[in-house]
């Protein structure tokens, strides 16, 4: 006869605080594992918290200190809805929010009085249909332009917080008096907390957008590499180690190409503001990033279709097979070698010199696998067998082109970036 074992709800009231208590503490360790791992995986996001907690401090200051406090007055508490709203984890998010604020809050503070005026030369009866026509066809206006998508990208927080500072001053002018001292301590506390959210975040330990854009796609086109390099060893089984498909990164890293494209280009769009980073300066050509993304992603499409057929699990190569085994290890050999060497030259922006050499041998190689199907002789083949290895054959060439597109993309970059040449580096 089976005794089942009493439960927390069956038991009396000192074995449930018991058992409540061990529960507890096992969340609490678990909550704890958790939050060593996020500060692991990126230590920068601690120092980025503690720079959040200091620049909320630096605003509290004119709180805390009588002479600030009664040059600037009450409107403080939008400093520090400031530093909360623009303060971001990389400089060019906390730039391009910072800036955006400013100046939308500046020229909206301006035409909210110009417009405050006008109304008062309507009189008493007319302020009110002043104010609200003008409300009405700005917000429109402003909001029309949101739509706009070179302003949605670049531009969409600033014109929203000028709608919002816009309103606020020609709605408010009508009951309050003093709509210049009003409006001006508005716009200097927005100036202070963005400044002070701008100078932590440049100053302290600061994240670059750029580097960040620049080291993605720099990994993503080594991906690629990762995964040719390694898919004749895998489908060709030149190497037998018995591993799991899925146990080998380098034929799984390039699924995250896949859904890379809106980071890139939000990357880019930030990457933008940084105008004083030392490596890429005021006009560095970062639409051109996006575009050699574009490519990836295109050249990672085909090759996920090579992935499928390493799960497809051929289990030995017929004739056909082994005659393309040499030209199509070459290419898939001369295709990381090209990719590696690609990556490694926008990572250190600098010029290849052997990419070059690789792209050749890459044609050949292309050019004797397509003479092998055009003159294999199918007449005795059994079609079923040939059909898997023509097919890995044919998606092979076809990620020949994507290849050298990406090429070429990176020596556009390297021209337009004016990357070194290694007659021009200098050795630390």
């Amino acid at each position: 006869m089976n005794i089942a074992a009493p439960s927390i709800e069956n038991a009396g009231p000192f074995t449930r605080a018991c058992g409540w208590h061990k529960l507890l503490a096992n969340k609490i360790v678990e909550v704890a594992k958790k939050i060593k791992k996020l500060g692991q995986d990126d230590p920068r996001r601690i120092v980025h918290s503690l720079k959040v907690g200091l620049a909320l401090t630096l605003v509290s200051l004119f709180y805390y200190i009588q002479p600030l406090y009664d040059r600037i007055g009450e409107n403080l508490i939008w400093a520090v809805m400031t530093v909360v709203l623009v303060f971001e984890f990389s400089v060019g998010a906390t730039l391009g929010k910072g800036l955006n604020r400013m100046l939308a809050t500046f020229s909206a503070g301006a035409l909210g009085f110009g417009v405050h005026y006008l109304a008062t030369l309507a009189g008493e009866k007319g302020e009110p249909i002043v104010l609200g026509f003008f409300v009405a066809m700005i917000a429109a206006a402003v909001t029309f332009v949101r739509f706009f998508p070179t302003m949605k990208t670049r531009y969409d927080y600033g014109l929203l917080i000028f709608i919002l500072t816009f309103s606020l001053v020609s709605v408010s002018s009508y009951r309050e008096d003093k709509v210049l001292r009003m409006a001006h301590q508005r716009v200097t506390t927005i100036i202070v907390g963005s400044f002070i959210a701008i100078a932590t975040c440049i100053c302290i330990r600061p994240v670059w957008i750029g580097e960040e854009l620049q080291n993605l796609v720099a990994n993503n086109i080594e991906k690629l590499g990762n995964f040719l390099q390694g898919f004749s060893g895998e489908y060709f089984k030149i190497s037998e180690d018995g591993q799991p498909l899925s146990d080998k990164p380098f034929l799984q890293g390039y699924k995250s190409l896949l859904t890379s494209k809106n980071t890139e280009e939000t990357m880019a769009n930030l990457a933008r503001w940084e105008l004083w980073h030392y490596r890429f300066g005021f006009r560095h050509p970062w639409k051109q990033y996006v575009k050699i993304g574009t490519l990836t992603q295109q050249c990672a499409c085909k090759i996920d279709a090579l992935n499928n057929y390493l799960n497809s699990k051929i289990q030995a190569l017929d004739e056909f097979g082994s005659k393309i085994q040499d030209p199509s290890t070459k290419i898939c050999s001369e295709s990381g070698k090209a990719l590696r060497e690609l990556a490694s030259a926008v990572k250190k922006m600098n010029q290849s010199t052997s990419v070059n050499a690789h792209i050749e041998n890459l044609k050949t190689a292309t050019a004797n696998l397509k003479f092998l199907l055009d003159t294999y002789h199918l007449k005795d083949a059994n079609l079923q067998d040939i059909i898997p290895s023509a097919e890995v054959a044919l998606t092979l060439m076809d990620v020949v082109p994507c290849i050298v597109k990406i090429a070429d993309a990176v020596h556009e970059l390297a021209s337009l970036a004016h990357f070194k040449t290694p007659a021009t580096r200098v050795s630390p």
